[in-house]
């Protein structure tokens, strides 16, 4: 039989999930930088929070043995190495003063992404609802559009701080509401933690059986040590909250998928369910590897926060060359600006500056529409690639040239 003159007795199509969500902004405009690249335009990257320095010689060095011996590359559980787990507890105690135990209140991940879909699977039922920041990380949409959950976006806006407006919140319909995602140090605005925000949190979470799901990857990066924050310092925290945590920013492991989340033991063990179904753990000398990085000292994060610093005052002197006023306040890896009124809109002054000045700057549309009248700048570019970058747009003729903080 020809089979290939045989057409599908009906229309193939995907599922309702599929057409829902969009294909992740990056991953298009990457190809549009590589296709640009191509042609030989030579596009300076300020768009992704990918470090691009390596991790600790050390960690690199235990990868590397660890992956040399012939005992190392089977399956590993899902819960992660005991090592893994008590190296994150010691981290968290170490970092924030938290006491975790680390059999049954810690989880690692094979990154904080898919950490939230774990955790938007594990607690959410088609047509239960969601809170996801405007602006935020866009994940937290369309992995609650994945599984089906009615999302309630609630508005950060410059006047409030960029932060959350409970009296807001409470007009909202709680009663459907089971999932509140935040995260502070917040991207992209940069706005630090708090104490009080914390401790308002647990408190309204509690309050109307609401889970708080906190992303915390970014409180090593230009936050002095004392102010590093975790929601579990609020007491009681675990019986409503569950915080994530990456060594993607903090130890420049990105590519290595390494991260973990903490809660109650109850709340572990459910997301750990749905996690035994979906992958089969983390590579062990990754962990081990991971583990290692994990003792590393504040001399580690002292040189680190030295570098994006530098980087920093670069990104402040780009934000001022295109007229935008920026809080110099600011902490995590990005540097957010609010562009000038003349400005047409956050997505056309990105295009502009790609085409025109060849440099890629991300647009904050794209974290939700409270972002249309910001840009982003990522550190994740070296001071000679910053600088070639503002020597562009120094070049490029623009009637923008107005001032600078807020």
């Amino acid at each position: 039989m020809n089979t290939e003159t045989l057409q599908p007795a009906k229309e193939i199509i995907p599922a309702d999930r599929v057409n829902d969500i969009r294909e992740y902004y990056f991953s298009g405009r990457l190809r549009e930088v590589a296709r640009l690249n191509a042609e030989g335009r030579d596009i300076v990257s300020l768009g992704i929070g990918g470090p691009d320095r390596p991790p600790h010689e050390e960690v690199i060095e235990t990868l590397c043995q660890q992956a040399s011996r012939p005992d190392t590359h089977s399956y590993q559980i899902s819960t992660g190495l005991p090592e893994l787990r008590k190296a994150f507890a010691d981290w968290y105690m170490k970092s924030y003063g938290v006491e975790l135990d680390p059999a049954c209140e810690i989880l690692p991940l094979i990154g904080s992404k898919e950490g939230i879909m774990h955790i938007d699977l594990t607690f959410l039922n088609p047509g239960d609802g969601v809170l996801v920041p405007d602006p935020g990380y866009p994940t937290y949409t369309s992995a609650a559009k994945l599984v089906q959950a009615e999302i309630y976006k609630y508005d950060l806006t410059e006047e409030n701080g960029w932060m959350p407006d409970f009296d807001a919140l409470e007009k909202l319909p709680l009663d459907r509401i089971k999932l509140m995602w935040v995260n502070y140090p917040h991207m992209p605005t940069g706005t630090p933690a708090s104490k009080e925000l914390f401790e308002r949190l647990v408190e309204f979470g509690k309050r109307h059986g609401i889970i708080i799901a906190h992303d915390n990857p970014y409180s090593f990066i230009l936050n002095d040590p004392a102010n590093r924050m975790s929601i579990m310092q609020v007491p009681g925290a675990k019986e409503i909250a569950i915080e994530l945590n990456s060594l993607s920013k903090s130890h420049n492991m990105a590519g290595w998928r390494v991260a973990m989340l903490t809660s109650s033991p109850r709340f572990v063990s459910w997301i750990q369910k749905v996690k035994s179904n979906i992958d089969s753990g983390q590579f062990r000398p990754v962990m081990l590897a991971a583990a290692k990085a994990l003792t590393l000292g504040e001399e580690w994060f002292a040189e680190v926060n030295g570098e994006y610093r530098r980087r920093r005052a670069v990104a402040e002197e780009i934000m001022t060359e295109l007229g935008c006023r920026f809080d110099p306040r600011q902490t995590g890896l990005f540097l957010w600006g609010r562009i000038p009124d003349s400005e047409e809109s956050s997505e056309k002054l990105a295009d502009r500056l790609l085409y025109q000045a060849r440099v890629f700057i991300a647009p904050g549309f794209i974290f939700g529409n409270n972002g249309d009248r910001y840009i982003r700048i990522s550190l994740c570019a070296t001071e000679p690639n910053l600088r070639k970058a503002l020597d562009r747009i120094r070049n490029y003729k623009s009637p923008l040239n107005t001032p600078t903080t807020l």
